[in-house]
C-alpha cells in the first residue's frame, strides 16, 4: 500500500480488512499495525469491536480507515447501518484464527459478511472514479484464512470464501507454533499446494512442541484442588520472583471466585514450633483476571497492565487461548481440562515462544486420568509432577518449617494441606461476598462439566464427581444444597430410565 500512486489517502476508505474472534486479538494486531505503520503516516490503521462506543466508531470510519481490524458482530453492524463506511477499494480481507471465528459461532456472520463484501454489493467498485480494474493484481481482491488447526468448519468456510485457493504453511502444517494460512492469491515465496483441500482428520493429529517447553501434569484428589493450586502458585514465585502466570479456568464464576480469593486471602497458620503468627499476603504477586462476561474497559486495562507488568498473574478463561501474545509467560497451568487436544495446544503455546523457556502444567483428578491417553494420541508428553512435595514447601511469612511424618499416609492428611484448607473455608465462610462467589463457582464448575462432548464425556463423567469433594475445593464445608437436590434427581432420573430399559429388554426377550 506504501507503493501506491498516487498515495492513499484516508478518505479513500479500507483497503485492508483483518477479522479476529476476540477483543483483546482486535487490540494486539491494532497495536502491532501502530508499530509497522510508524513510517507510513498515511496509511491509518484502526479497529471497531463489541463493547466499545459506536458512535465513537462510525465518527473514525467516516473520516477513514485505511487497514481495519474488527471482531464479526461489529464489523457486520457498520456493514448494514454505517453509510459513510468505505470500503468500495477493499484490496484484502484476512480471517485470522479462523477456527476460533467458527467455534464462537460466527459462521452466520461471516457468511453475511462476504455477501455484504462482494463486487456489485452496496457500491463496490466504479471504473471511473476508481480504475477498477479485477484483470490488475494492483486491484484484484485477495482472501486469506489463518488457522492454527484445520478442520470440517474451516473447509466449509474455505468453500465459501476462497476462489481456487493455494494452501500455504510450513513443510509440516500442523507445526505448533506455525500458522496455517490459505490464500486465494499467487506466492513465489512459499511452497505452495494449488486447489489443496484442508485435512479435517485431527482425531489422530500429532502435534510439534518447542524443545524448551516442559509439559506436566499433577494428579490432584478434588477437594485438594484450590490448596494445591495456591501452593503451586507460591511455589513459582518462590524459585523465580520475576516470572508471569497464566492461569486457564473453564468458566467465568470461577475466575471471579480464584481472583477474588488470590488477591485477599491472608493465611495465619499454627502449625509448626515457634512459626511467627504475623498476618502476611500468601503469594505476594500482582494479579489479574480476563473473561467475555467483563465490562470492555476492564478488559482493555487487563490486557495492557498485564503485558507491562514483569511479574503478575493471570485468571482467564480460553478467551485468552487464542492468537495472544503476552510477553515472557514462564507457566502455564491449565486448572480446568481443555475440550480436546488442540485446546490444550492453544493453550501452552502462549509460553515458550521465540524460544524462551517455559512450564505447562495440568491438573487431573484420579478419575480423569484417561484424558492422559487423549492427549498422548497428539503426541502430547507429559511428566507426572509430585504434589506432595509441593506441599513440602508451602511458606508461612516467608518461612518453611519442617514437619514430622507421623502417621498420615494419604495428600489429604499432609499437615499443611489440612491446616491451609482451614484456613481457606474460615475465609471464606466468614466473608458473605466470597462465600457467594464459591457457591457460583461450584455451580457453573458442575454444568461445564456435565457440558464435555463428543470422546471426553466418557472421561469427564458428572455423576463420578463428588459434589463434597468438588465443593472443598471452592473452600465451602458443604455442597450448595440447591445444585445438590437437582444433580441427585438427575442421577436418580438417569438411574431410573436405565432400569426401564433393563426391564423393557427383559420383557422383549421373554416375549
Amino acid at each position: 500500500m506504501q507503493a501506491y500512486v498516487p498515495r492513499i489517502n484516508r478518505s479513500d476508505g479500507t483497503f485492508a480488512l483483518v477479522l479476529v474472534p476476540t477483543r483483546e486479538l482486535c487490540m494486539q494486531v491494532y497495536e502491532v499495525l501502530q508499530k509497522l505503520l510508524h513510517r507510513f503516516h498515511w496509511i491509518v490503521p484502526g479497529y471497531i469491536m463489541g463493547g466499545e462506543n459506536r458512535s465513537k466508531e462510525k465518527a473514525r470510519l467516516r473520516k477513514g480507515i485505511t487497514v481495519l481490524v474488527a471482531t464479526p458482530g461489529r464489523l457486520l453492524d457498520h456493514l448494514k447501518h454505517t453509510s459513510s463506511f468505505v470500503h468500495n477499494r477493499l484490496r484484502w480481507l484476512v480471517c485470522d484464527e479462523a477456527d476460533r471465528l467458527l467455534d464462537l459461532g460466527f459462521g452466520k456472520d461471516i457468511a453475511e459478511i462476504l455477501t455484504l463484501l462482494e463486487p456489485g454489493q452496496l457500491g463496490y467498485g466504479n471504473e471511473k472514479t476508481d480504475n477498477y480494474d479485477p484483470s490488475n493484481d494492483l486491484y484484484r481482491r485477495q482472501n486469506l484464512l489463518l488457522s492454527a488447526t484445520l478442520n470440517d468448519q474451516v473447509n466449509n468456510l474455505a468453500k465459501i470464501s476462497l476462489n481456487d485457493p493455494v494452501n500455504i504453511g510450513l513443510e509440516e502444517s500442523r507445526s505448533f507454533h506455525g500458522e496455517v494460512e490459505a490464500s486465494s492469491g499467487s506466492t513465489t515465496d512459499v511452497e505452495t499446494n494449488k486447489g489443496a483441500h484442508f485435512d479435517s482428520s485431527n482425531s489422530t493429529t500429532e502435534y510439534k512442541f518447542p524443545a524448551q517447553l516442559v509439559q506436566s501434569y499433577m494428579k490432584v484428589p478434588c477437594g485438594m484442588r484450590l490448596v494445591v493450586l495456591l501452593a503451586l502458585l507460591q511455589s513459582q514465585y518462590t524459585a523465580e520472583p520475576s516470572c508471569k502466570v497464566v492461569v486457564f479456568f473453564s468458566t467465568c464464576d470461577a475466575v471471579d471466585f480464584h481472583y477474588a480469593l488470590i488477591s485477599e486471602f491472608h493465611w495465619v497458620s499454627n502449625f509448626g514450633e515457634g512459626l511467627d503468627e504475623k498476618e502476611g499476603s500468601f503469594i505476594g504477586c500482582k494479579t489479574f483476571r480476563l473473561h467475555g462476561n467483563m465490562a470492555q474497559e476492564d478488559r482493555k486495562q487487563t490486557f495492557h497492565h498485564y503485558n507491562v507488568e514483569k511479574s503478575a498473574i493471570l485468571l482467564c478463561t480460553d478467551v485468552a487461548a487464542r492468537g495472544l501474545d503476552f510477553p515472557k509467560v514462564r507457566c502455564i497451568i491449565q486448572y480446568d481440562s481443555p475440550g480436546d487436544a488442540s485446546e490444550y495446544v492453544h493453550r501452552v503455546g502462549r509460553t515458550a515462544r521465540l524460544g524462551q523457556k517455559g512450564e505447562a502444567i495440568l491438573f487431573l483428578q484420579p478419575i480423569e486420568l484417561d484424558y492422559l491417553k487423549e492427549l498422548q494420541k497428539h503426541g502430547v508428553p507429559l511428566n507426572e509432577l509430585s504434589v506432595k512435595k509441593i506441599l513440602d514447601h508451602i511458606q508461612v511469612n516467608g518461612i518453611v518449617k519442617n514437619h514430622k511424618q507421623g502417621k498420615w499416609t494419604t495428600l489429604e492428611m499432609h499437615p499443611r494441606a489440612l491446616s491451609m484448607q482451614k484456613a481457606l473455608e474460615s475465609f471464606i465462610m466468614a466473608e458473605v461476598s466470597m462465600k457467594q462467589l464459591a457457591k457460583d463457582a461450584f455451580c457453573s464448575f458442575v454444568r461445564a462439566y456435565a457440558a464435555h462432548r463428543g470422546d471426553l464425556k466418557r472421561i469427564f463423567q458428572v455423576k463420578k464427581l463428588h459434589l463434597g469433594h468438588v465443593a472443598k475445593s471452592f473452600g465451602l464445608k458443604e455442597q450448595p444444597s440447591l445444585v445438590g437436590r437437582s444433580f441427585n434427581k438427575q442421577n436418580k432420573k438417569r438411574e431410573r430410565s436405565q432400569m426401564h430399559n433393563k426391564w423393557s429388554k427383559k420383557k422383549r426377550r421373554v416375549t
